[in-house]
């Protein structure tokens, strides 16, 4: 999935450009690719789809030239994940009905990807019984920022290992979040998900039973020149929901696999920081000649021909980008959507 707009990333990543399509650790590889060359070592490059929005179609056949134009599925509207996932589904079904789908997005992190692999395989295996599978991250803080899974705690309840979902819960308030930690049988809602085509389609149609008869009714035009006007008219009859909402919260054949890769959704500056190399002031910098002096815990990414100097700055966020510059307290970075919302950005 690869078509969210990533205003978090704000200023490089803009709606023209967004988040999914950057090189935002600076090391050559957009997110996009780098969770493309991790699908790609045990999924052959034809079985891998990219679901994005019409208006980035191009950039990702600029990106992952090894796909073929019909590997590419254009949304032509966003409305969450639920109709994404559905159409892609009931796309794949039409043309192998036993398929298995790996969801994922394009924009996190997964530094050991060998233990994704064995990660996924248990998810795979798991699967074939009929289960929803999702991936869940031991939790390592109190974070208010992502939603949570509780799962049965039993002997078999083991890291690597799938076992039964008994809730999903939203994001917490803080206190609620350091319960959960706690607590020790709550780990964050990864977002990744593995299920047999069928199984899908089936929970969409007891659960969210007018986006699985939208992308279902016609599945003959699947592949075929009158898709684009169908997608249309689709998407703009769909809602905007989330798989959770829609499916995964109601339906009862949910299991979680408790992984132990090091994760990251990326899903703002200030989770950069762990991924990137410091100064001995922990400063991460990234682009071109920055000295920082007596600034500490600063993360800071310019252009290569930049030559920046900072004095005194402690726990800042400082982004050029294009003709747009941002410099935010690293404490206030939940406050950015407000504040690009003020400059209509």
């Amino acid at each position: 999935m690869a078509g969210g707009v990533g205003s978090r990333f704000w200023p490089m990543s803009t709606p023209e450009n967004p988040k999914q399509f950057l090189d935002v650790l600076g090391i050559g590889k957009s997110l996009l690719r780098l969770t493309f060359e991790r699908l790609n070592r045990f999924i052959p490059t034809e079985n891998i789809y990219i679901l994005t929005n019409s208006s980035y179609e191009q950039l990702v056949l600029d990106q992952l030239p090894e796909l073929k134009a019909s590997q590419v599925l254009c949304e032509p509207a966003r409305k969450n994940t639920a109709p994404c996932i559905a159409y892609a589904a009931a796309k794949i079904h039409a043309l192998d009905p036993n398929a298995t789908l790996l969801i994922s997005p394009a924009d996190h992190l997964i530094i050991n990807e060998k233990r994704f692999e064995e990660i996924i395989n248990v998810a795979w295996q798991t699967a074939q019984s009929g289960q929803l599978v999702t991936l869940g991250i031991e939790p390592s803080r109190p974070d208010t920022g992502y939603g949570y899974i509780e799962f049965a705690k039993t002997e078999t309840a083991v890291k690597g290992s799938a076992c039964p979902v008994l809730q999903f819960r939203e994001k917490p308030d803080l206190a609620t979040a350091q319960s959960f930690l706690e607590a020790g049988t709550f780990y964050w809602n990864a977002g990744i998900f593995v299920w047999k085509s069928e199984v899908i389609l089936a929970a969409l149609e007891a659960h969210q039973n007018d986006i699985y008869q939208i992308f279902t009714q016609d599945q003959q035009v699947y592949g075929t020149a009158q898709e684009t006007e169908f997608l249309k008219a689709a998407f703009n009859a769909c809602p905007d929901i989330s798989i959770d909402f829609s499916v995964m919260e109601k339906a009862t054949n949910v299991s979680v696999v408790l992984a132990d890769f090091d994760w990251s959704d990326l899903g703002t500056w200030g989770s950069l920081t762990t991924h990137l190399q410091k100064d001995e002031q922990q400063n991460s910098l990234i682009g071109g000649q920055i000295f920082a002096f007596d600034s500490a815990n600063c993360l800071v990414n310019v252009p290569a021909n930049k030559t920046v100097l900072l004095d005194g700055l402690q726990d800042y966020i400082v982004v050029e980008s294009g003709d747009k510059l941002m410099v935010l307290r690293l404490s206030n970075e939940q406050k950015l959507k407000e504040y690009l919302k003020i400059m209509g950005q």
